[in-house]
């Protein structure tokens, strides 16, 4: 019997590290200059520097969207003392649209690695209504799942990671 394809959020650790096993009930497209954000896919800081372009599917403009972008191996892979790091928080995004209809209540900040390999995790929560979800007070140790139950996001439709590391970083992850 053939086994089941691994899911790339559980490989990547993300599902553990950051979210608890959910089901995707929703398309979520991240992309950087046209390139497109892929489970596992690499990007070096310099082709981050800017917001990127998302979109996200569903069928109702009424039903609104909460995106948020963290760094769960701030600052290096081995010590993440820092986890999570905020770098992005939407809010308020209509269904069948994109951040840019959304409200930004905490601005992008661009990745900028400087030891080891970093995840970088984008999560879209369903929210309950309009105006419903408020910014933290602080990015460093961001807690993506007590945002969600403090807000009653319950569990993501959709999330996408990708790696990055310094400019002239090479080598696997450092554990």
């Amino acid at each position: 019997m053939p086994r089941p394809p691994r899911d790339p959020l559980v490989v990547g650790r993300v599902v553990g590290d950051v979210l608890d096993p959910f089901i995707r009930s929703m398309t979520l497209r991240v992309s950087y200059n046209g390139r497109e954000v892929n489970n596992g896919c690499e990007f070096r800081p310099s082709q981050v520097v800017n917001q990127p372009r998302v979109e996200i599917g569903g069928d109702d403009l009424r039903t609104f969207y909460t995106l948020v972008m963290v760094d769960p191996d701030a600052p290096s892979p081995s010590n993440p003392h820092l986890r999570e790091y905020l770098h992005w928080l939407v809010t308020d995004i209509p269904g069948t649209t994109g951040a840019t209809f959304g409200q930004e209540i905490v601005c992008y900040e661009s990745p900028r690695p400087s030891v080891g390999i970093h995840r970088f995790v984008f999560v879209l929560f369903r929210q309950l209504g309009r105006q419903t979800v408020y910014a933290p007070g602080w990015r460093q140790n961001f807690n993506t799942r007590d945002f969600a139950e403090l807000y009653n996001l319950g569990l993501p439709v959709a999330a996408v990671y990708y790696n990055c590391q310094r400019e002239g970083g090479s080598g696997g992850r450092r554990m």
